[in-house]
């Protein structure tokens, strides 16, 4: 074709091969037309806003010779509220009430239901003791905790309030470098708005005596700043209800925070926590040159090499990148002409992205050439460590008139496949199963065909570690397909994005087919890693199945790799007017209906994706109140004829 011979006549006049920057076989070169710019650029923070209706209270226990006790006060805002007490040994606590005239009251007599279970996400959850309580009068209470062994110490109580008032909260930055400051932005609405728009959070501002950040580093310190509604905090305008508080990061590792509203609504003591976690990193990338060094490899391949420098070292490590390619038209205004990105390796001193030509024939485009809105981010949390706006690209001015003949395929999407793979469709195919985070092997065996059982048992991975581990696995096979539970599934979708595995070389109509999968995060996980961080218990706190960390990670998950996932929610039998049902008691206080009892089914879509339905009465687990989601035989058995191997 016409811009195949353009090019071998350029060849000399480029730099030649790349000789500092090999990219590694394993990783895709991932690219797409100028339409999708929108989904690879960074997720709005705001968008993903925490919406409480219920206050995380962590209670002191004092030791004394006949045990130990503590206690707090809480305000009631309805005659039937739900109260959970999470701690080791919960069960063997004594829980009073103390009503607003000062008669205390034991929980159990007040509770139409009381009942001992666990309060988590698959193996990681800790013991509490859930107490359904009715006829209470509305107004100040207090919450008296004892127990006769004296090493319980700590505790949580775990509040609901009415469902008409909302803390809304969010950072103003998706993750930090060590060293920089992250801002918080709180509001307590009382409308229920779940409208954000960055200024303005929503609902009407509740009266608020007090506002607080809880940060605990990585290290285990602790501070407790003062929010301020003064205009000078990332809060908008003074007295106009919304807060803002901003901390230093100093190490590297998961801060997890909490934001506490104390207000008053209605004349009633109002109490609201919010749970986030923020990622920090210790690496910083500087893209020294504002200038991008272009080579042609075999065929209509480019490399566009950036130099990079840190300030420790990155060498063999990998990153997740983007940018955006521009030209001109044929009048020499600005032209978008594609995207690139994918994980890319550092060596040399420099980061290089793939480029099929043909995006530049595709649209028609001719120079000066240039790379904008640039992101290099850590692989494991998505944190932006390196970031230019616009570096200029070494390609010698030429043009091209459009040519709309040339269809968009695979090796424009994600690089020349390695040779390798075509080999692999003729392998042995399998089944793979996989399981999600801390927990083992859960999908029956015996229902599914030329399968086997992926286990990385009670394990927290994040997203890219989990994905090697299932390609690792895969290898045996070369050519697999899956079937996945929890967040099996965005593991696997993220390595059929990023990596070549035996996924590409899968035959049959469903790649990669999941049941419970939160995609979009869970609000338990930010709440885990606030009770984990003060028992010392659980897998560890897992950012990419918060809200905001699921968020970064979907900003840079193209369309056509979604299009491969078919996924199924589920949720507890439907509510209705007589009673509330739900799959765990003391979870379903803090996710929001429908849910499985780990995901809601709000976040648990992927746009993009194949949504294969809902179902209720199954939850996420098989220690929950329904049957277990993944011991469906009627969806196995559609889910082990559908699948690709």
């Amino acid at each position: 074709m016409r811009h195949h011979m353009l090019w071998l006549g350029l060849a000399p006049m480029l730099i030649g091969l790349s000789a500092a920057v090999h990219a590694d076989s394993a990783f895709k070169q991932l690219a797409g037309p100028p339409s999708e710019f929108a989904e690879i650029a960074p997720a709005n923070p705001a968008d993903t806003a925490s919406f409480s209706r219920t206050a995380l209270l962590p209670v002191e226990l004092a030791a004394s010779r006949d045990g130990a006790a503590g206690g707090l006060a809480i305000g009631i805002e309805s005659d039937a509220v739900r109260l959970v007490v999470l701690g080791e040994g919960a069960a063997a606590w004594d829980v009073e009430l103390v009503d607003p005239n000062g008669v205390a009251h034991a929980a159990r007599s007040l509770a139409r239901d009381a009942r001992q279970e666990s309060f988590g996400i698959e193996n990681a959850s800790v013991p509490a003791m859930t107490y359904s309580l009715e006829g209470l009068s509305l107004g100040n209470w207090q919450v008296r905790l004892s127990s006769q062994d004296r090493s319980a110490t700590r505790g949580f109580v775990l509040l609901e309030g009415a469902e008409t008032t909302r803390l809304v909260s969010y950072p103003t930055r998706y993750g930090a470098i060590a060293g920089d400051t992250v801002g918080f932005v709180a509001q307590l609405a009382t409308e229920g708005s779940k409208k954000v728009d960055g200024a303005r959070i929503g609902g009407g501002p509740a009266a608020s005596s007090a506002a607080l950040l809880r940060v605990t580093a990585p290290d285990g310190s602790v501070q407790t700043l003062a929010m301020a509604d003064d205009g000078l905090n990332n809060d908008g305008r003074a007295g106009d209800g919304i807060y803002g508080a901003s901390f230093a990061t100093t190490q590297a590792g998961n801060y997890q925070t909490s934001v506490l509203f104390e207000g008053t609504v209605d004349g009633l003591r109002t109490l609201r926590s919010a749970e986030h976690v923020v990622p920090v990193v210790d690496t910083a990338l500087s893209l020294g040159q504002a200038r991008a060094s272009v080579s042609r490899d075999a065929g209509h391949r480019l490399t566009l090499d950036l130099d990079v420098s840190a300030n420790r070292s990155v060498e063999g490590r990998h990153f997740r990148g983007f940018a955006e390619v521009w030209g001109r038209d044929a009048r020499g205004n600005d032209l978008p002409v594609a995207w690139v990105g994918g994980m890319v390796d550092a060596a040399g001193g420099k980061i290089g992205f793939g480029l099929d030509q043909r995006w530049i024939a595709l649209a028609g485009a001719q120079g000066p050439f240039e790379l904008r809105n640039v992101r290099l981010e850590d692989p494991d949390s998505y944190v932006t460590v390196g970031r230019a706006e616009q570096l200029t690209m070494d390609l010698p001015a030429m043009k091209f008139a459009p040519d709309r003949s040339i269809a968009i395929d695979d090796e424009m999407r994600m690089g020349p496949r390695p040779a390798e793979l075509e080999a692999n469709r003729n392998a042995t195919p399998r089944l793979l199963l996989v399981h999600g985070y801390c927990s083992g092997g859960v999908w029956p065996a015996a229902q599914f065909t030329n399968a086997s059982t992926f286990l990385d048992a009670n394990q927290n991975r994040t997203h890219d570690q989990f994905a090697q581990l299932i390609k690792t696995f895969g290898n045996t096979w070369k050519s697999f397909g899956v079937v996945a539970h929890s967040q099996g599934g965005a593991a696997s979708l993220h390595l059929y994005t990023y990596y070549w595995s035996g996924l590409d070389s899968a035959v049959g109509s469903r790649l990669i087919q999941s049941v419970g999968t939160p995609y979009q995060g869970t609000n338990l996980s930010g709440i885990l890693a606030a009770v984990g961080n003060w028992f010392g218990v659980g897998c560890g706190t897992n950012n990419d199945l918060t809200y905001s960390g699921a968020s970064a990670w979907l900003a840079g998950i193209p369309s056509w790799a979604r299009g491969k996932v078919n996924y199924y929610t589920t949720s507890f039998r439907s509510t209705n007017w007589w009673t509330n049902d739900f799959c765990q008691f003391a979870t379903d206080l803090v996710l929001s209906d429908p849910e499985d009892g780990t995901t809601e089914q709000a976040y648990g879509q992927l746009p993009g994706a194949i949504n294969r339905g809902h179902t209720t009465g199954q939850c996420h687990t098989a220690s929950m109140r329904d049957p277990a989601q993944f011991l469906d035989t009627s969806r196995n058995s559609v889910m082990n004829s559908n699948a690709a191997r």
